[in-house]
């Protein structure tokens, strides 16, 4: 099951993360090159050090200058996001591209990767706020709606690792087929950005 071993990776990235929980801190990816594993725990670190990021930036006292800087690396970490999600797409266009594809097949809306994208995000929001339903200075009913929120997070995760598992078997049996378009971002782009082609003359 594809979702399963995605999910386990995903665990361990975040784990291996907050052994010192620094964004600054360099990655260890435990997984070989040539594995599967490895583009899963690479594509999580990534979520895990921007989510971080989101959470620095959105300090009220932070520095300008310092926000500035961040933004950067939040938009430098969301492309490195979309590149990582399209070459795991690429992976599954490789792994599927022998497939007889039935005359019947139909397009899903979202490809393989962008699915273990979302599990990737949900693992982390899983992650954290189990921190939050467990925090011992926080207040029981702040716990207690942690708590809740957690629980349907879980359900979310067995309903989303399905789903993947469905359109994995799908695309294997031909009953559906894989079309990845790039996502073609304007605003990192010199060409493409009016700020930027123009800052350029």
């Amino acid at each position: 099951m594809f979702s399963k071993l995605a999910y386990s990776v995903f665990e361990q990235s975040i784990q291996d993360y907050h052994q010192f929980d620094d964004v600054n801190q360099p990655i260890n990816n435990p997984f070989p090159k040539d594995k599967f594993e490895h583009l899963l725990y690479l594509k999580n670190w990534i979520d895990t050090v921007q989510w971080h990021y989101e959470d620095i930036i959105r300090d009220p006292n932070i520095d300008p200058v310092v926000a500035l800087t961040l933004k950067r690396k939040i938009d430098a970490s969301n492309q490195e996001r979309t590149d990582m999600v399209e070459y795991i797409d690429g992976y599954f266009l490789n792994k599927y591209s022998t497939v007889n594809v039935r005359d019947t097949a139909k397009i899903n809306s979202e490809s393989p990767a962008w699915a273990f994208d979302r599990l990737s995000i949900l693992a982390l929001k899983i992650y954290h706020m189990k921190e939050e339903a467990t925090r011992a200075e926080a207040t029981q009913d702040h716990r207690d709606k942690c708590q809740a929120k957690l629980n349907i997070l879980l359900e979310q995760r067995t309903d989303l690792s399905i789903a993947i598992d469905d359109l994995l078997n799908d695309i294997e049996n031909g009953d559906k087929f894989m079309k990845v378009y790039k996502q073609m971002k304007m605003y990192n782009d010199d060409e493409l950005n009016p700020v930027l082609y123009q800052g350029k003359k």
